[in-house]
């Protein structure tokens, strides 16, 4: 069993223009640099011959290169319930239809999905269980207008996520070009 998702890299240059923003967050464990990413769809364990059979989906999907920006920050979770900070992804058709794409690419693998409401972003920093909530909405509040400049998308891949006692390590598996 191999652990997957497809996503869009977010490009050194916006990491860097993110790094200032990851930290005065006690309880974040902040995702590092090579890492930051906008998931297109997390497909979970899956095994190796249908990892193959979405391999082969995913490379007939296609698609044009568009822009991608992100804009604003929140957090996932309710009050005590928070688990992670993120930025957002600017409204972008392309992108939902990307989305849209890798999983009709998994179903036709024969990939068996969760049905959820598809909301783009970059998980900044997971956080403990101990993350004060007001803490949070500070943190929140003092990002609200991220904005980073837009970078262009020439292709999406296909991810491996490795549990690890430092923290998740994610692997490129596959390249995809938007051509």
């Amino acid at each position: 069993m191999i652990r997957l998702f497809t996503a869009i890299e977010v490009p050194p240059e916006v990491e860097d223009d993110l790094a200032p923003r990851q930290q005065g967050l006690p309880g974040a464990r902040w995702r590092p640099a090579g890492s930051l990413h906008v998931t297109l769809r997390f497909y979970g364990e899956v095994q190796e011959t249908a990892a193959a059979d979405l391999d082969a989906e995913l490379a007939r999907v296609g698609g044009k290169p568009f822009d991608l920006e992100l804009q604003g920050v929140d957090a996932r979770g309710d009050g005590h319930q928070l688990n992670a900070v993120w930025a957002g992804v600017k409204a972008s058709e392309p992108l939902d239809v990307l989305a849209g794409r890798c999983e009709s690419a998994a179903r036709r693998a024969g990939l068996k999905l969760e049905r959820r409401a598809y909301r783009p972003h970059v998980t900044l920093a997971y956080l403990d269980r101990q993350a004060d909530p007001h803490r949070v909405a500070g943190w929140i509040a003092a990002n609200s207008l991220l904005a980073s400049p837009p970078w262009r998308v020439s292709w999406f891949g296909l991810y491996s996520s490795w549990r690890t006692v430092e923290g998740t390590r994610y692997e490129l598996e596959r390249e995809y070009p938007l051509i």
